[in-house]
């Protein structure tokens, strides 16, 4: 460790995404989506003028933020954007959750909520999944810095009703609830209805998943004008051009195609559907998904030895060494023919 970092520097353990390999495999490890972006993102990347990029982009980023508005139903001064929900995400940590008191999350959650605690010196408070390995809501206290969780959770796949978290949102009312819902188009109920009814609420998302956007880096946060306001500050106090120009118009264009969005995202879950039933025929065990990936083991089997096999004829699946999840393969849903290779293979493997 060099003796130039500063003492907090050296104590971080920072988030490990998954592989992005550079030989050609079949890439199931990472909740990308396996479709294009919409035509329309096409034909901004074709026709962008290069002479607006020697200009400064929107600090507000006013015309992205007023389609997300629409999109959503809510007011533009309600929106907040980033580059991508891990930069909006983490100017929320900074904003709502350096209290001085424990942040409570679920035991089992995305994993760089516990690496933005450790980077902002926040104590963390876990609460353990339900017996259906679902995030318990009525665990959660409102003596904390706040609430953070993400809904379908990540690696889980589980969503939770908005009449279930409008419940939890009548117990905490003095504390942030953030809700992260990086997976919610893939069947989950979105909560951002609720933003008008629940000041304290905190909505994140993302253009990665549903909208295939994930190479370019956008994400947002929907909530009061109270909230987006803390994270303004944040991000005036960090670096007030965040979303390029070019990025502001393709997510303008992602938006805007409803149509490809639906039918993309419907795929999506017709294929989860699909391969669930496969894996079961195989004897795996499937967490209902409420996302565009499973989570499953195998009782016969060690995920650590599935994950090589797998690798080593060409799919990559993300296997998480932890105690926790240490017999589980998460297993992005790719195209009708990704998914029909990763069968037969964990056929050979399985039989």
């Amino acid at each position: 460790m060099s003796q130039l970092w500063s003492p907090a520097v050296r104590e971080l353990t920072p988030y490990v995404p998954g592989e992005q390999p550079r030989e050609r495999l079949i890439k199931l490890n990472t909740n990308e989506n396996p479709y294009p972006p919409a035509p329309g993102v096409e034909a901004v990347l074709r026709e962008f003028p290069a002479d607006h990029l020697r200009l400064y982009p929107d600090p507000e980023s006013r015309a992205l933020r007023q389609t997300l508005a629409r999109e959503y139903g809510v007011e533009t001064e309600q929106v907040f954007v980033g580059n991508g929900s891990d930069e909006v995400l983490a100017l929320a940590f900074q904003a709502f959750f350096c209290q001085g008191r424990p942040l409570e999350m679920p035991a089992i959650t995305y994993s760089f909520y516990p690496v933005y605690c450790r980077l902002y010196g926040i104590e963390r408070r876990t609460r353990p999944l339900d017996e259906q390995w679902r995030v318990d809501l009525d665990a959660f206290s409102a003596d904390s810095a706040g609430v953070i969780f993400a809904n379908p959770n990540a690696p889980t796949a589980h969503g939770h009703s908005r009449d279930a978290i409008s419940a939890l949102l009548e117990r905490i009312t003095e504390r942030v609830v953030l809700v992260d819902e990086a997976y919610v188009d893939f069947g989950g109920e979105s909560v951002v209805p609720l933003v008008t009814s629940y000041p304290n609420l905190l909505v994140t998302g993302t253009f990665s998943k549903s909208r295939s956007l994930a190479g370019l880096r956008l994400g947002y946060a929907i909530g009061s004008r109270e909230l987006i306001e803390g994270l303004e500050r944040v991000k005036d106090s960090f670096n007030s051009y965040p979303i390029d120009s070019l990025a502001s118009a393709i997510g303008i264009a992602a938006l805007e195609d409803r149509e490809y969005f639906d039918t993309c995202r419907g795929k999506v879950i017709t294929t989860r559907e699909r391969t669930v039933k496969r894996l079961k025929k195989l004897g795996f065990e499937t967490l209902p998904s409420q996302a565009n990936f499973l989570l499953v083991e195998h009782p016969d089997f060690d995920a650590a030895q599935l994950f090589v096999g797998l690798r080593e004829r060409g799919i990559l699946v993300r296997h998480f060494n932890t105690d926790a999840l240490r017999n589980f393969l998460r297993i992005s849903i790719g195209t009708d023919d990704e998914m029909d290779s990763l069968i037969e293979v964990l056929e050979t493997l399985c039989g």
